[in-house]
């Protein structure tokens, strides 16, 4: 199964308000596995990034004012998750925005065309940790995600730890399947040893040496 782990950042939350997409991330996982390959990209959004959205990322107009615009780059990010399954926290907040990025650039086309499907790893969270916060960095802390500086979020960053939550809310399954294997190859290697063992012959004993082996038997006892 070829997933993709999808993060953007926004110039602000609301969509309706004008907000824009700043910053795409996906990172690649075939069969439970981090493949290495990702898709990375900051993005002009053509308008200000709020003071709220700033202190989030800490990505300014500044470093943003030489960046593509997404019409130059959605067809690269088209091919990179195409046919994939999406793995996405908080999926209708990206998707929409992502979809609203691709109807401001003239294409008459949406994010889930080009997908086998979208799964919404916040709904994931709540159906496993009902009445619990679920955002992103609460996740990190419960499934014990190490090793990636927090200081700020950012796309490609949230995206690869995202990966490592879901393959941790979904490990069950992992273990059962680890379990089946083992017993599988328990039971081959039992069947092997049955079917190379020597079975031993029955060896038949003619009754004059049957009687020379009492006769022996009886002699050593005297002697003792």
């Amino acid at each position: 199964m070829r997933q993709v782990i999808l993060d953007t950042e926004t110039t602000g939350l609301d969509l309706q308000s004008g907000n824009r997409i700043i910053e795409i991330g996906c990172v690649e996982i075939i069969d439970r596995k981090f493949t290495g390959r990702e898709f990375h990209t900051f993005l002009n959004p053509e308008r200000a990034v709020e003071p709220g959205a700033f202190k989030v990322h800490g990505v300014s107009n500044d470093f943003l004012s030489d960046k593509p615009i997404f019409k130059d780059i959605y067809e690269d990010f088209l091919s990179f998750i195409k046919g994939a399954e999406l793995l996405i926290h908080n999926a209708d907040f990206d998707v929409s925005f992502l979809n609203n990025e691709l109807k401001l650039s003239n294409l008459e086309i949406t994010l889930e065309e080009y997908v086998s499907n979208v799964v919404d790893t916040l709904s994931m969270a709540r159906q496993l940790h009902p009445g619990q916060r679920n955002s992103l960095d609460v996740l990190t802390d419960r499934y014990n995600i190490k090793g990636y500086d927090r200081s700020y979020h950012g796309a490609l960053l949230d995206s690869k730890i995202l990966g490592e939550v879901y393959l941790s809310m979904t490990g069950g399954q992992t273990k059962l399947d680890f379990n089946e294997a083992m017993e599988k190859k328990e039971l081959s290697l039992k069947e092997n040893f049955i079917n190379n063992s020597v079975s031993l012959a029955k060896v038949s004993v003619s009754v004059e040496e049957e009687k020379n082996h009492q006769e022996y038997l009886d002699k050593i006892k005297i002697e003792n």
